[in-house]
């Protein structure tokens, strides 16, 4: 019952930081808001699999910035990995990755009716890779993530579950009519949400 309670309050948390949506001048700001509005997102490898060697190859992941909320988070995308899933292991032959996040998966888009390739229901496009997090780093993953997906701490110990972050190198960001806006890391990471 608490875990319910909790997660209807995050739920809350998430719908009230969602009304309050930057405007499209403000592209770093955006990036951040995007990411931590969001639970998942899209991430991109290169396969590294018999028989896909070298093509693209898009899986789902979920992901938290910090716990929900509208204090921010901390802009770093952090993951819950395995050996065992399958990009993780084109992640050991290649680390280079991209990741959407988009709105479409929080309540904004489908309240403004926007298709989800409409510009106006924002998505992120993140490049650079994945790296485990080191000692210093993993409480603040732990606690980014499993507030957000309680379900991981129960997640089967002999998978060897390690925490990681998208080491972000360039941004993208399609928030408005007019095309790609580049944000650096630098402006990502100096704004608050």
């Amino acid at each position: 019952m608490a875990r319910l309670v909790l997660l209807c309050a995050a739920s809350g948390l998430l719908l009230a930081a969602v009304a309050a949506i930057p405007p499209p001048e403000e592209a770093a700001r955006m990036a951040r808001y995007v990411l931590h509005s969001c639970d998942w997102g899209a991430l991109a490898t290169l396969s590294a699999q018999e028989g896909l060697r070298g093509r693209p190859f898009a899986n789902i992941f979920s992901l938290s910035d910090g716990p929900p909320g509208p204090c921010g988070g901390s802009g770093v995308p952090y993951l819950y990995l395995t050996d065992m899933e399958i990009s993780v292991q084109d992640l050991e032959v290649n680390s280079n990755a991209s990741l959407t996040v988009s709105l479409a998966q929080t309540p904004y888009c489908r309240k403004h009716r926007y298709d989800p390739q409409n510009p106006l229901c924002a998505h992120i496009i993140f490049v650079g890779s994945i790296v485990k997090v080191n000692d210093s780093e993993a409480g603040l993953a732990k606690k980014a993530l499993f507030s957000r997906h309680p379900e991981m701490e129960s997640w089967p110990k002999d998978h060897n579950w390690f925490f990681a972050k998208f080491n972000i190198t360039n941004i993208w960001v399609l928030d408005y009519f007019g095309g790609l806006k580049i944000v650096t890391p630098e402006e990502y990471y100096s704004v608050k949400p």
